[in-house]
């Protein structure tokens, strides 16, 4: 009798799953699907691109599978040598590598002397850990990131991912997926004239991801500052989560850390473009 794969269930993140020799688990979060092969020398891993549709829609949940069964021989296939790792595999979180542009829902005006606060949903990278050293495979972006240029002409600047997600004014608005983090973004005015916004750079790798008790995953929030004369921005990092994330616990720390506190100063032209 053909053994039968179980039921697809909810995956988790940071949650150890054991695999014995033979078994493949499947995952299927974002816009990726992923098969984990355990054999008795290697750990295989594939990876597939979902096709994205033109109606906007999002998917919604993490689904994972485990069983014998292989994909197709033309998904390309990833071979690791295994150590002592017990056969168990997690997945962590974590930010992009290059800051992420973000652009309102629609372009905003902060009148001189005002704030705004958007709340900002990013997608995430996954890192293929096993063994309890947690010794990463490799990690891929569950939404196929797209690049862009922020920056006043091409020769200043810096290369950024650019969000499929806008940035919301109400965090009701912001979609809730598994693969998406939320961040708190607070824009300052403090300029004689009005600022219009219609895209800024989010510095991604300085950030560190939490999870609350609903599984949803937050960063710290961002406060960003434009001075009086208009040349420069003073953006501060909070050393936690909002309260409005709930009881939240880190998951993964940030790639990079600020070298002087939490305040970093960029020309105005790379923080918004």
């Amino acid at each position: 009798m053909t053994e039968q794969p179980e039921s697809p269930r909810e995956g988790v993140w940071t949650h150890p799953y054991h695999l014995t020799s033979g078994q493949t688990q499947q995952h299927q979060i974002g816009h990726v699907r992923l098969w984990i092969t355990l054999l008795d020398q290697e750990w295989q891993i594939r990876e597939e691109r979902l096709v994205v549709t033109g109606n906007g829609a999002d998917p919604l949940e993490w689904q994972a599978t485990l069983g014998h069964t292989l994909p197709s021989a033309e998904i390309p296939v990833q071979r690791f040598i295994r150590a002592a790792d017990n056969g168990v595999v997690q997945f962590y979180p974590a930010m992009a590598s290059l800051p992420t542009v973000i652009r309102p829902f629609q372009p905003l005006t902060i009148p001189a002397g005002g704030r705004c606060l958007l709340y900002v949903g990013t997608a995430l990278w996954m890192k293929i850990c096993v063994g309890k050293g947690k010794t990463e495979l490799t990690e891929i972006p569950l939404a196929t990131p797209s690049m862009t240029w922020l920056g006043r002409n091409t020769m200043e600047g810096e290369l950024c991912y650019a969000s499929s997600t806008y940035g919301r004014l109400a965090l009701e608005a912001v979609p809730k997926r598994p693969w998406r983090a939320v961040t708190p973004v607070t824009i300052i005015n403090r300029g004689e004239q009005a600022l219009l916004l219609d895209r800024f750079s989010l510095p991604t790798p300085l950030l560190s991801l939490y999870q609350n008790e609903r599984g949803q995953l937050w960063t710290p929030g961002v406060t960003v500052e434009c001075e009086t004369d208009m040349n420069s921005a003073s953006l501060h990092m909070e050393r936690s989560v909002p309260e409005s994330a709930g009881l939240c616990h880190l998951v993964s720390p940030a790639r990079q850390t600020m070298a002087k506190g939490r305040r970093l100063v960029r020309a105005f032209d790379r923080m918004f473009g």
